[in-house]
């Protein structure tokens, strides 16, 4: 008998503490507190793979100097990495998973706008905060107080090459070639059209497609006849290169002009020598003298033998505001501590630029613009916009231009020529 009660007491001690460990709302790390969780969700495997590939690498850099330093308030970081395939209802579900299952206290992602419009109600319902590195359209952050960004905003972005196109350039006309289905995309055209309207430029043509679009030769003739001084195209790498040599093949030797879509690896494979004389808006320069900047690009390559792109080094950032605010809330165990923290970041050094959240908890921040080197794969620093009443962060010489932020109108309609393609295939934009 003394044996099976031995036995019963024994039993119990461990289902107790078995109950002990497991249990916990969204956000705990446990009672032995010793790591901090961090959710990280983006397009590993899908059609923007290169984006999230990017993130998840300048993400893993901060966290592994950051428990190499001894980690936050003496607690390592510990990530939880999610693929969402770059489909919006994978990502909803991947942070379903995080906040629930994996118990995160906070989320970092995702680069695509479409996709974390998906998924930022579930951490706002939730209360965990959630930083986006790279999402460029300006709804994602209006979800609500718990969704933070460390980049700048689409119709900043919009502005500058448009800024760009007219004062730089002197550009009187210009053609637009977007993606008909991204959120990203379609901000940009928007904000673009608006702020070079105002600078006099007109535009001639808005000609749209979709990311399973195999050929683009029908909407760039339409363009091709209406000789435009610059086209813009606010796509993603996996279609521009193939329209940049398309539109060569054609004979249309002017600038082509984009945003930080392009910003991947890809890019050089797919548009080789057709990327000459072509130019885009970015975050940061790999150029920059500036030594943070050059150490961060030296062991970004010496850990994954690639120079980081403008995706890696704003993962870098998100991560290490995320960790700065975490100390600045004493700890993370308290979300809305946390959440307060994030949003009161102010004049953070990061790797692009000088991160200050605005009242929408948007980053307000220079724009660099990037004269595209096929020959070199790389992108050559050309000038430097900042943000009208800001002064840029340091940059190599050239050009600073202030910019403002201009009203967009409601609308914004594109012409697809290509209407063969299916419609519903919306894989997400920034």
């Amino acid at each position: 008998m003394y044996r099976i009660f031995l036995a019963f007491c024994v039993a119990a001690s461990m289902f107790l503490a078995f109950s002990c460990v497991s249990k916990g709302g969204p956000g705990t790390a446990g009672p032995a507190g010793d790591t901090i969780k961090v959710g990280v969700y983006g397009d590993l495997t899908g059609q923007t793979s290169s984006f999230g590939q990017s993130t998840k690498n300048g993400v893993q850099l901060a966290v592994d100097e950051i428990n190499a330093a001894g980690g936050v308030m003496g607690k390592k970081i510990e990530l939880v990495i999610e693929d969402d395939q770059g489909r919006p209802e994978q990502a909803k579900t991947v942070v379903q998973k995080l906040i629930s299952q994996d118990k995160v206290q906070a989320v970092l992602g995702e680069v695509a706008s479409t996709n974390s419009l998906a998924a930022a109600p579930v951490a706002q319902e939730a209360k965990i905060p959630m930083i986006t590195p790279s999402s460029t359209n300006p709804k994602v952050t209006e979800t609500g107080d718990y969704i933070s960004r460390v980049c700048f905003i689409d119709p900043f972005q919009g502005s500058v090459m448009a800024k760009f196109a007219s004062n730089t350039l002197h550009a009187k006309t210009a053609a637009i070639l977007g993606d008909v289905n991204s959120d990203y995309s379609k901000g940009l055209t928007q904000f673009f059209e608006t702020e070079f309207t105002k600078l006099g430029g007109r535009v001639v043509a808005k000609e749209a497609y979709t990311q399973t679009d195999p050929d683009f030769k029908g909407q760039l003739t339409k363009i091709r006849n209406l000789t435009p001084d610059v086209i813009y195209v606010p796509g993603y790498y996996g279609q521009v290169g193939i329209i940049a040599k398309q539109a060569r093949e054609l004979d249309m030797n002017m600038p082509l002009l984009g945003g930080d879509g392009w910003d991947s690896p890809e890019l050089w494979k797919l548009g080789g020598d057709s990327l000459k004389n072509a130019f885009i808006s970015n975050h940061y320069s790999a150029e920059n003298p500036a030594p943070e900047i050059q150490n961060f690009v030296k062991a970004y390559k010496a850990k994954f033998n690639v120079e980081p792109d403008s995706l890696a080094a704003l993962a870098y950032d998100a991560a290490k505001v995320l960790a700065d605010a975490i100390k600045r809330a004493g700890g993370a165990s308290d979300s809305a501590k946390l959440k307060d923290a994030i949003n009161a970041t102010k004049d953070f050094a990061g790797v692009t630029g000088k991160i200050s959240l605005d009242p929408g908890r948007n980053a307000v921040k220079p724009a660099v613009v990037l004269e595209l080197d096929p020959a070199a794969g790389k992108f050559k620093y050309k000038e430097t916009i900042a943000p009208e009443g800001s002064e840029p962060s340091t940059a190599p010489a050239g050009n600073t231009m202030a910019n403002s932020n201009t009203s967009a109108p409601a609308g914004n309609t594109m012409s697809n020529s290509n209407t063969s393609a299916p419609a519903a295939n919306s894989n997400a934009a920034k």
